[in-house]
């Protein structure tokens, strides 16, 4: 159930890329004075304050958060909201593509820390999967090797990925293993908020920007989508299923996340752009991402494959019966 809640979620976070993207173009139309770290801030405190909005009613008849939920909210919102951040201003300066693949070293990181802190070297198992990953997504993203050049926006996705790195390490803390993952996904998304309104403030070209980049019915819904789905939905499936997956082989779960996206971005970017009034193009199914996607499925069968299932010889016996 953990590992199907895991892909759900990356699910939800596939469809932020695409939305993401559509309102990045829509806003930058509307406010064209506006920086990319303006826009940034502001979808974040935006997205996660209607989050927590949406979400607060739900808590009405729960008890209070614990002090340890909100220890463990407010550190994935620094960690989540500062990564998150970095990597919003860095998809500004380079290809969709490129970002999806650098946000992905997390998968790279995870299993280095874990041997760090054990002194093993990881298993063949998890070295092969992560090779399986790594190549994966380069082929779906379209990297070759000499093509990759380490810029602003790759530095920055390179430096966000370190920060979900602590956010799937911070699910695992044996402390917070009885916190309820409702109370911690809210506190996660007003700490997420809070820390996003002084940057948009400061950031903000004039302080009717920061009403003027909301202020249009398609940014409104988009907003609304992000926090719904790509927030309350996949925050709430990930706070409360991730401690039950070790963090190495989460890690290599949530790189379904760009398979997801590329799957969306055969369809909704036009959709979008028709609705938004923006010039934004489908992408194309290629071989590429075919080859791609498979690589990662892969990768993630070979993780949760544990040997014969633990049904199959029931199965074979009721066969076997009725046979009879």
């Amino acid at each position: 159930m953990a590992v199907f809640a895991l892909i759900a979620t990356c699910a939800f976070w596939g469809l932020s890329f695409p939305v993401l993207k559509a309102l990045q173009l829509e806003q930058a139309m509307r406010v064209p004075e506006a920086s990319s770290w303006f826009l940034a801030a502001w979808i974040q405190m935006a997205r996660f304050a209607t989050a927590a909005l949406l979400l607060a009613p739900f808590m009405l008849h729960l008890p209070r958060p614990t002090r340890k939920e909100v220890r463990q909210g407010l550190e994935l919102a620094a960690w989540g909201g500062i990564g998150m951040g970095i990597q919003t201003d860095g998809l500004t300066y380079t290809d969709a593509s490129t970002s999806a693949f650098l946000t992905q070293a997390y998968c790279v990181l995870l299993p280095l820390w874990a041997a760090f802190r054990t002194k093993q070297a990881p298993s063949g198992r998890v070295l092969g999967a992560t090779f399986l990953v790594v190549t994966g997504v380069a082929v779906l993203s379209g990297i070759r090797p000499g093509s990759l050049t380490m810029g602003r926006g790759e530095l920055e996705t390179l430096l966000s990925a370190v920060f979900f790195t602590g956010q799937i390490l911070t699910l695992e803390k044996p402390k917070y293993a009885g916190n309820r993952g409702r109370p911690v996904t809210l506190m996660m998304c007003v700490g997420i908020a809070v820390l996003a309104l002084p940057v948009a403030w400061i950031t903000a070209p004039s302080s009717h920007a920061l009403v003027t980049a909301g202020a249009s019915w398609p940014a409104v819904a988009m907003i609304s989508s992000l926090a719904l789905f790509c927030t309350i939905g996949a925050f709430l499936l990930m706070n409360t299923w991730q401690r039950h997956v070790p963090a190495t082989e989460a890690g290599l779960i949530y790189t379904s996340e760009p398979v997801f996206a590329a799957f969306y971005a055969l369809f909704l970017p036009a959709m979008l752009a028709t609705w938004a009034g923006i010039s934004y193009d489908n992408e194309v199914a290629t071989l590429t991402l075919i080859g791609g996607g498979s690589l990662i499925l892969a990768a993630n069968v070979w993780m949760q494959w544990k040997g014969t299932p633990h049904w199959l010889p029931a199965w074979r016996t009721g066969a076997q019966s009725r046979r009879e």
